[in-house]
């Protein structure tokens, strides 16, 4: 009888090792949130070569700060992707990256900056031929900054199935008790130029998003386009992520309702979302905080993933998962 326990442990031994990774159980081989576990607010990542590149606000490692990984979930430092700001910004308030691919030697940046003219927060354009930088912007102004409006910040760059390329922004309205819009302007084909007319999609309308929506992210799927915004107060726990369906590029858009990500026992204030596509799954990469050190900088917003799932046009979001058991 005494030798049974030892075989017991010898099987389950066998069926841990199995080539299966599932396991005997089926259960999937997961990863740990957050996979990034320093202040790295507003993340976005793109997909280049062989490595992931994601950015974030300014923080540690400089004006944008900059990661690369293999696989989504192991992540080392690479540095500042935007070491020198244009003529008319300053340093202190670089926030909100995101990258447009165009090409394997051209990556376009948009990213939200002081604009010492006005004393607003607007939002830049810069580019590179390398994924990681340095990024360049060479304008001598602002490429929006809607100053009566309280500035324009969180630029989101997004090309539809037909090539038309697109920007996505917030008016930053509850810097002076305004309201705030998430608008939509068509590209130049270079990224470098609005073109055509600009657009309202939606304002802060519901409870949940108390004074202010912002930092749109629009999705193409089935000939539908998923606009994805956040909403609330960055710093609260209240903060959370909202969807709103809409017809064309341009709107109009309808508003799903309840957020579709909001705070979990492992993570507070889940919010400035983007969409990655991988092995046909879909993930959501977005920043939260420590849930007994909401708004407590350092140290910050740390970088989380979710797989987002569909029913037809309705998306669901894996709440904020400390050990998540699917891996990208």
């Amino acid at each position: 009888m005494s030798r049974w326990p030892g075989l017991l442990l010898l099987l389950l031994l066998v069926g841990c090792s199995s080539n299966d990774p599932g396991g005997a159980e089926g259960a999937t081989v997961g990863f740990t949130n957050p996979v990034y576990d320093n202040n790295f607010a507003d993340p976005h990542v793109i997909a280049a070569g062989e490595k992931y590149y994601a950015f974030a606000t300014n923080g540690p490692l400089g004006n944008i700060q900059t990661l690369k990984s293999p696989d989504l979930v192991s992540w080392e430092q690479v540095g500042d992707a935007l070491p020198s700001l244009p003529a008319w910004s300053s340093a202190g308030k670089v926030w909100a990256p995101e990258v447009a691919v165009h090409g394997a030697d051209r990556y376009v940046m948009y990213y939200t900056t002081a604009d010492d003219a006005s004393g607003r927060q607007c939002v830049g354009v810069a580019v590179a031929s390398d994924p990681k930088g340095p990024y360049v912007d060479k304008s001598s102004k602002p490429l929006i900054c809607q100053d009566k409006e309280g500035g324009s910040i969180d630029a989101s760059p997004f090309q539809d199935s037909t090539g038309q390329r697109w920007l996505y922004w917030k008016n930053d309205g509850n810097a002076i008790g305004v309201d705030t819009w998430i608008y939509a302007s068509r590209l130049s084909a270079d990224g470098l130029t609005l073109t055509g007319e600009t657009t309202r999609l939606i304002k802060q309308t519901l409870p949940w998003e108390g004074n202010l929506v912002e930092a749109p992210y629009m999705v193409e799927r089935d000939g539908k386009f998923h606009l994805f915004y956040s909403a609330n107060a960055f710093d609260k726990a209240e903060y959370a992520v909202g969807h709103a369906l809409c017809t064309t590029p341009a709107g109009p858009c309808a508003k799903s309702g309840d957020p579709i990500l909001t705070t979990s026992d492992a993570a507070a204030g889940p919010g400035h979302n983007m969409v990655l596509l991988k092995d046909n799954r879909y993930w959501f990469v977005y920043h939260a905080w420590d849930p007994a050190l909401v708004g407590v900088d350092p140290p910050g917003r740390t970088m989380w993933l979710s797989e987002l799932t569909w029913s037809g046009d309705k998306p669901t979001v894996q709440p904020p998962l400390k050990d998540n058991p699917s891996r990208p």
